[in-house]
């Protein structure tokens, strides 16, 4: 079984989960958290993420092992649990949030060019799209050639990428100084940072933005060699994620001043290091960058396609978003993703659309299958389902999905209403796909209660659209 052909097998799914997760955000997190948070605020919050995060590896380590009928991961789970609605608006709002994070990856990338060539200057200038454009369609067709060969140059740049952020952590440890990590803790110096609760709140999304892709190995669960080792993988690639993340932003901290590091350009790993060790910091960090943006494209754009055929695969989507290339790749399911980054690509040239902006948005359209993927697990625990002979067990799962729970209520109350409003603009298009694949298998398109949840969302829509007409919300 663990050699069969075309098969993921632990190495890939590592690399899946890490590559997914050490895109862009790890390189622009100094700026990011400093921008947002002071040093206390900063470490109260990675504490809080680290617990919360960790509980929802464990989850979908758990459902992946309980559950292995379930293939798709998040969208399998709100959909098994909560109804064929609730699994549809998981699987299209995964799938939005992935290719929006792919649209915040190109203006990263083009922005970090700009440091070499000035014509791209932040990432969203006519040459910049040009050039996001043509790289977009590349990594299109090299998808369509197979996910196992994607799957392996994924693997072979997430190797690659984590050498600059190592040599980063090694420099700036020994160049940390106390005095400056102590200077001002809970950020009292800069007013405008607010109190640490709200520090602790804004600083939310940019740490779950930097998660997101935890949940990679899980999605590719029915392409895994050993089913075991999806939980594996997912926890594997937690830890390392984590152990990079709270170095990076810590031991900046300790090497410029909060309120210097709020003024830094993206990538403000790239400043931070040159800081240290002059102009070849820069240089190194950058090109880490790009290598790491590359790679992260390539597990995402996989990510969107895989998710979209899952869900066709049992009527969630449309059945047109099942087909299959002659290399096994969801073909019409990409060629949808990529043509709503490149829709989106054209639109930054036109708004002001900055990679921070982007990924707020995308992450959070990420909270609702978060949030019902530990609602599910939490489910499973109270009625005791799959649990027949471990009552221990069935103790600690319920108690991990609590927390899991907990978290992502705290996230979407983190993330604050103009988020949850633009996520509902977003999410009511959706319903003309469901309603497609619903008619394709002659089923009534909403019970009752999916009903009052759709009407929802319109409401939460019209709300969004008069917000952006009038002005009072910004994207």
């Amino acid at each position: 079984m663990s050699d069969s052909p075309g098969k993921l097998k632990l190495g890939a799914l590592v690399a899946l989960v890490v590559g997914s997760m050490i895109g862009g955000g790890i390189f622009s997190l100094p700026q990011n958290m400093a921008a947002s948070a002071g040093v206390g605020a900063v470490l109260i919050g990675w504490a809080i993420t680290a617990v919360g995060m960790l509980t929802l590896a464990f989850v979908f380590q758990t459902l992946a092992n309980r559950k292995p009928d379930l293939d798709g991961g998040v969208y399998a789970y709100a959909k098994a649990g909560f109804g064929d609605y609730m699994g549809f608006s998981s699987a299209w709002g995964y799938w939005i949030s992935a290719w929006l994070g792919n649209v915040g990856y190109f203006v990263l990338l083009f922005s970090t060019l700009g440091y070499f060539f000035p014509v791209f200057g932040e990432g969203n200038t006519p040459a910049a799209v040009i050039g996001a454009s043509l790289l977009l369609w590349g990594v299109h067709f090299l998808v369509l050639r197979g996910i196992k060969e994607a799957a392996f140059i994924n693997l072979v740049t997430t190797v690659t990428k984590v050498v600059p952020l190592a040599l980063f952590a090694l420099i700036c440890l020994f160049a940390f100084k106390l005095d400056v990590f102590t200077a001002d803790i809970w950020g009292l110096g800069s007013p405008d940072l607010g109190s640490v609760m709200d520090q602790v709140r804004n600083m939310m999304l940019v740490t779950v933005w930097v998660f997101i892709g935890i949940e990679g190995a899980s999605i590719f669960s029915s392409r895994a060699a050993k089913r075991s080792d999806v939980g594996k993988a997912t926890v594997i690639g937690f830890i390392t994620v984590l152990l990079f993340l709270v170095l990076v932003n810590v031991l900046s901290m300790g090497v410029m001043t909060q309120p210097e590091l709020a003024k830094l350009q993206n990538p403000s790993m790239a400043a931070v290091l040159e800081h240290v060790v002059g102009h070849w910091g820069a240089v190194l960090i950058s090109v880490g960058l790009i290598i790491s943006l590359l790679g992260a494209l390539l597990s995402w754009v996989l990510l969107c396609a895989e998710i979209m055929f899952a869900a066709a695969k049992d009527h969630t989507m449309p059945e047109f978003l099942r087909r299959e290339n002659a290399n096994q790749v969801p073909a019409n399911a990409l060629w949808l993703t990529n043509a709503m980054v490149q829709i989106f690509l054209v639109i930054t040239l036109f708004s002001n659309s900055t990679y921070l902006s982007l990924i707020y948005l995308a992450t959070s359209m990420i909270l609702v299958p978060y949030l019902w993927s530990a609602a599910y697990a939490v489910l499973l625990a109270v009625r005791s389902e799959t649990y027949e002979q471990a009552l221990a067990e069935r103790k600690k799962d319920l108690i991990i999905g609590g927390i899991a729970l907990l978290y992502a209520i705290w996230l979407l109350y983190a993330g604050g209403v103009k988020y949850l409003l633009l996520s509902a603009l977003l999410y009511a298009p959706g319903a003309i796909l469901f309603a497609k694949a619903k008619r394709e298998v002659g089923q009534p398109i909403f019970t009752n209660v999916e009903k009052l949840i759709f009407a929802a969302v319109i409401v939460g829509a019209l709300v969004a659209a008069y917000g952006l007409y009038d002005g009072f919300l910004t994207l």
